[in-house]
């Protein structure tokens, strides 16, 4: 149920009114759009609601007020929407993800039954995340907090305590913080391409702290950086509460490259001129734009195309899974470009530039890492194992 799910909130309260506006049932139905097998329909009311936003206990078919209110979204990796935060709405929304979310929280996505190939291993977002918002096919996502008043790490505290003894005053956070910049780059995936033919992320842990507090500091500023400025905030470090800049040849739109409005339409064309350093949108361009950004990938999803293809005017996609045409709802877009979309743009180019700037380190890091003291695998294993609880006898049947 993609219409939920807009690049403008604009868009999904034109949507909900033309859903609640039709009023032959099949017709509304079909602009519903229930998935095959799915537990929402039209008809259908919801038992909860999601933890922070409106609840409403009737069906939608019995609703005739406003959409709920929209809240921002982490649809894709550096891809901020919006969605409709409705239960009735959501196809199996993940309770502890909603439940947990705070200003605090930082979610962390992975593939899990396929490899990455090119670019950071994982992302992060500071926002409740899409099941696809790794690299748009599937994957996991691992909250940093289990509790929204964020004093449950979601790490084990066997793990926290082993790491302890070597990296003293060491935090959840720090552990998020030293997995960002071991792991959120290219360099990482290059290493590793042929181990992680088998799925399943592994991680080198250092057993030197200043490795680790080295680490952690980079990593610190690659979280501040995939969350546009939202998380890991630090004046004093550099990272203000507020979306990332470059600081030198920052990608700008001069006066005669400004990407037009209304009346024009929605362009349907992005594309890169290397030898003016161009990012051209339209009849619109942006300055000061690297190839290395305008190739910026993860897994194989060009981010900054991927990123245009949801605001383009043509947003036409193959059909995959439900193999049903997506509801008609989705069609319901702004007409013209619209302002916050040249934003958006800009903090996402200023991010994609740092962080790119920041790779070399991060190769560098993940070599002396590499090849110096590391924790064994092995002894976390029988650590955790030691702490776990013992499986209970199976009890004998008596014979009858």
């Amino acid at each position: 149920r993609t219409w939920i799910i807009a690049p403008a909130k604009e868009s999904l309260q034109e949507r909900w009114k033309r859903l609640l506006a039709e009023k032959t049932p099949e017709k509304k139905e079909l602009l519903f759009h229930p998935h095959e097998g799915g537990d929402k329909t039209v008809d259908k009311a919801s038992k909860s609601g999601l933890t922070g936003h409106e609840y409403r206990a009737y069906a939608v078919g019995n609703d005739n007020g406003d959409a709920v209110t929209p809240c921002q979204y982490s649809f894709r990796s550096f891809d901020k929407q919006w969605v409709i935060p409705d239960s009735r709405l959501i196809n199996r929304p993940n309770p502890t993800l909603w439940n947990s979310y705070s200003s605090r929280q930082i979610y962390l996505t992975a593939p899990e039954d396929r490899t990455p190939t090119n670019g950071p291993a994982l992302t992060f977002s500071g926002l409740i995340p899409d099941l696809h918002h790794y690299h748009g096919r599937g994957g996991r996502v691992y909250p940093l907090w289990r509790d929204a008043a964020a004093t449950q790490p979601n790490v084990r505290s066997q793990l926290l305590a082993l790491l302890a003894k070597t990296h003293v005053g060491l935090t959840a956070e720090d552990v998020f913080a030293y997995i960002a910049a071991v792991m959120a780059h290219p360099a990482f995936t290059a290493r590793f391409q042929d181990d992680l033919v088998q799925p399943g992320l592994r991680l080198p842990l250092t057993a030197d702290a200043k490795l680790f507090a080295e680490a952690v500091s980079i990593g610190r500023e690659i979280i501040w950086l995939h969350t546009y400025g939202e998380r890991f905030t630090d004046k004093d470090a550099g990272r203000p509460k507020s979306a990332p800049r470059m600081k030198d040849k920052a990608p700008t739109i001069p006066e005669d490259g400004a990407i037009p409005g209304a009346p024009e339409p929605l362009p349907d064309m992005m594309d890169y001129d290397d030898g003016k350093h161009r990012l051209r949108v339209g009849k619109g361009y942006v300055e000061n734009v690297t190839k290395a950004m305008w190739e910026y990938e993860v897994s194989g999803k060009q981010v900054l195309w991927q990123w245009f293809s949801y605001r383009r005017r043509d947003r036409s996609r193959p059909i995959i899974g439900d193999r049903r045409p997506p509801s008609p709802l989705d069609k319901i877009q702004p007409d013209h470009w619209l302002p916050e979309y040249t934003g958006d743009l800009l903090d996402l180019l200023n991010v994609l530039g740092r962080l790119i700037a920041l790779e070399p380190r991060q190769a560098d890091l993940l070599t002396r890492i590499c090849d110096g003291p590391l924790i064994h695998a092995s002894d976390i294993h029988d650590l955790l194992a030691d702490a776990a609880p013992a499986e209970p006898k199976a009890e004998k049947k008596k014979k009858a």
